[in-house]
């Protein structure tokens, strides 16, 4: 079972995402960002600080990868 540790809000473009840190029993920590029901970015690290650092970092990569898959969606209509 995870347990939620921490949490923060990121602007990116604009927009607000909230990120949230999970511990596992295992001592590692999750880091998600939910976007839909359906679509999470999830990243992991040995520390909060680690997993916190991979979503931040990433999480412009998913912003935009996101932002093509529905532009690309809209031209093929």
């Amino acid at each position: 079972m995870e347990t939620l540790i921490y949490s923060c809000q990121v602007e990116l473009q604009g927009e607000m995402f909230e990120i949230h840190i999970f511990t596992r029993p295992d001592g590692r920590h999750t880091a998600k960002t939910v976007f839909s029901a359906n679509d999470v970015l999830i990243n992991d690290g040995q520390s909060l600080d680690e997993a916190l650092e991979r979503q931040q970092r990433l999480l412009p990569l998913a912003l935009n990868s996101r932002r093509i898959l529905t532009t690309k969606s809209k031209i093929a209509q």
